[in-house]
Order: structure tokens, then sequence, then C-alpha cells
């Protein structure tokens, strides 16, 4: 870790700069594993799930026995914080189902859109060391109420072959049967192309690492529809004396947890909050479970001083964050400055986690920058949008001049013909 104080804007490509991999050694991996699943189908899946995970896995579709055993696997409690999770992220997406509305916009000429959901979609729940049970609500709520026909959800299984029973018990409570064992790019590859076990899909959804965003990319390629390039996660924070230096290294810590990988990059008005910060950060990270996971993540981290308030936002929407918090007393009136971000967070108590999990908004976000560019999931990524419209000979008349003459323009004479030849059919 280090302080940038007062950096030139030349140097704020390589302060943003992600962690990544060798991209090209990347997609030679990928496209392999890709190839391999198409052609060959279920058995490279659960070759590939062996290969990388360890896991030995005779079948790919969870049972109902396997259902039945996980929910006596979790606590009441548990439970209890998951539905009151599931309430309100179902709220949050509800409240976005539009009303059809029909315009006439000549009269005559009636138009309307129609919101069908994709019919058959796939969810990627990160598994491994963190199983990700939140970012199944976070998917598979959406995917209920746009009302997609088939939803499969491929997952990783743990060394004993099993799915996670917290995942399982959040699906069951979903309503979701069509439940994987497979994780990784196999995983992306089965939801893409199809195998015995696993229908192919129109459209693949969920967060991983770089290996699955390299895959979600490259099936892309093939008319295979995503929800956007989410790859490692990542977080940005503007702080000054006004914040609380133990809530923005809880923060900090919390997503440097999610991976190796993970990105946080702090900016404060001066270098004394970024010690206060730092000093926190040191003491509460020693007795953490993931702690060696975490400091590898903070590797990654990087702290810089701008004590314009200004210029201090010019880089994190450069940045384009998947998180950013504005942890300040007038964080209300800084919203307006963000420009390019997945999800922000706004003054002291608003903690990146309660997004992640029980707020209401989406967790699975744009990153890499890609939040210049891409919103976070909702109910619209479920939804395919339809233009409808209905003419009668009174709405041909009105705006059929206009249709003749712009195809005529354009040297389009079949264009205007179909509009002709219904004007000139006598009734």
């Amino acid at each position: 870790m280090e302080i940038i104080s007062e950096p030139e804007v030349q140097q704020w490509l390589t302060i943003i700069r992600r962690p990544q991999l060798n991209n090209i050694t990347l997609q030679d991996v990928v496209g392999k594993i890709l190839r391999d699943v198409k052609e060959v189908g279920d058995t490279s899946v659960i070759n590939y799930n062996l290969q990388f995970d360890g896991v030995k896995t005779n079948g790919l579709l969870v049972t109902d026995q396997e259902f039945e055993e996980a929910e006596l696997l979790v606590t009441d409690e548990l439970k209890k914080a998951i539905t009151m999770a599931k309430n309100n992220i179902e709220k949050f997406h509800g409240a976005q189902l539009e009303k059809e509305i029909t315009i006439e916009t000549t009269p005559g000429v009636f138009c309307w859109r129609r919101s069908v959901p994709i019919e058959k979609v796939g969810l990627y729940i990160p598994g491994g060391s963190a199983p990700l049970f939140s970012t199944l609500l976070m998917l598979g709520i959406p995917a209920v109420l746009a009302g997609c026909k088939v939803i499969n959800v491929c997952t990783p299984a743990g060394k004993d072959g099993k799915i996670n029973p917290v995942i399982l018990f959040t699906a069951k409570m979903l309503g979701l049967k069509n439940i994987f064992k497979t994780g990784g790019a196999q995983a992306i590859a089965a939801m893409a192309y199809g195998t015995k076990s696993i229908s192919s899909v129109h459209k693949i959804f969920g967060p991983g690492n770089q290996y699955v965003t390299c895959a979600k990319q490259l099936v892309s390629r093939d008319g295979i529809a995503i929800d956007m390039p989410a790859g490692p996660s990542e977080l940005a924070v503007y702080a000054n004396e006004t914040c609380e230096p133990s809530f923005v290294a809880a923060d900090l810590l919390s997503q440097a947890e999610h991976g190796a990988d993970s990105q946080v990059l702090v900016i404060a008005n001066s270098r004394d909050v970024i010690e206060n910060i730092l000093f926190e950060v040191e003491g509460q990270s020693k007795n953490l479970s993931r702690k060696d996971i975490i400091e590898k993540s903070l590797q990654n981290c990087r702290f810089v001083v701008l004590k314009d308030v200004g210029e201090a936002f010019n880089l994190l929407n450069e940045y384009a964050p998947e998180h950013l918090i504005i942890a300040t007393g007038n964080a209300d009136q800084l919203a307006d400055k963000v420009m390019h971000a997945g999800s922000v967070f706004l003054g002291n108590y608003s903690a990146e986690s309660a997004g992640d999990y029980a707020s209401g908004t989406n967790h699975t976000l744009p990153t890499n920058g890609y939040a210049k560019a891409y919103s976070g999931v909702s109910l619209d990524s479920f939804i395919k949008k339809i233009t409808f419209q209905k003419l009668s000979r009174e709405g041909l008349l009105n705006i059929g001049k206009t249709v003749e003459l712009m195809a005529e323009a354009e040297g389009l004479d079949a264009h205007a013909e179909a509009i002709k030849i219904r004007l000139n059919l006598r009734k």
C-alpha cells in the first residue's frame, strides 16, 4: 500500500489500473474449456470440476433429497435473515415493473411498448471459499419477478460434492429447481451451449473471477447475451475529516476479503484522514478469518490525497468503481458529482455490506471501469422491450405522405410503394 499525494492527471491511469492476468493466456485457457464443453458436454464439465476444484460429481443436477437435507442444516435465525433480505429486494425490484402505455402519436397511429421476459436465463453463483447465496437472491428474485420460464443456476460444489446448504435453501425459497453442481468457465460454457443435463439459455448473469468473466465475454461472441463484464470486486471511497475512520476501514476490509484480486481505491482530502483509516485497518484486520486473502488484496489498495473535491470526483469518475462510498457529512450534496459508478453509498452509516445483502438494491454490478456504460442488474435486465404499432386507414393517410417523401429521398422506392398501395386500395 502507498499514499499518493496530489497526483498529476498524467498519473491517474496508473492509479486506476486494475490487477489483471495475462489476457492472451487467459483467453487461450478459457477458449479451450468452452470448446471442450461444447463438443463433449456433461463429461467435460465433470472432468473440469475435478481438475479445477478437486470435486468429483457423478451427476450435475441437485436432487430433491439434497434440497431437503440442506434445509435442515440452515438455522432458523439465518432463514429469517434471508427472508428479510428477500422481502426488501422484492420490494425494490418489484417497483421497477412498468405499465404498458399506448400513445397515439398522430390521429389513427397507435404505438406501445410491451415488456416480455427473456425466456431462458442462466444464473452463475460464485462458490468456492465464499458461497454467495446473496447473489442468488440478487439474480433469482428479478428473474422470477420478470417471469422467465427457464432459470438455470450453476454454482460450484464443495469438496464433498455438495452445494452449500444455504444456497439450496435460498433456491428453494425462490422456487428455483434447476440447480447444477459446476462453476468456473465450464459452467458458463454449459449454459451457453447446452449439455445433456444443462439446457442452453439466451442470457447469462452473475459475477465471477477473471476466468468466468472471460468466458462470458467469449460466449457473447456466439450470440449469447450477458448481463455485463462483471469481474473481481472493487470499491472506491471518498472520505474527509467528517468520516468515521473505523467505518471506512471496516468497509475496506469487507471489500478486500472477496478475493486476492479485489481492489480498493481511497481518496481523501488530507493525509491525516488516510493515516487514521490505515491505523484502523491494522487493528481490525488482526482477527479476521480471511486475513490471508485480505493481506493479498490490500496489495492492490491505493490511497490518494486530493484536497480539491472537484479533482477527487474527476478521478473517481475516471475510475468508475463498482461500489462507491461517500464517507462524509455532506454526502447527499456530493452525490451530484457522481457520473460513473455501479452503486453508491451515502454517508457514514451506509455500509457497503447493506447493499451486498439486504437494503434492496442489486449487488451484481459492472466492474473494471464498465460502469461508464453499464448499469447494475435490475428487473429490466431480465426483460426485452418489444414495440408495437397499429395504424387505421385514417392514421396511414395522416402520415403516409411523410413516409413516402422520406423513403424516396433515401432511394428506397419499395418502401414508398408499401404506403401507396394501401392508400390506393379502394374499399
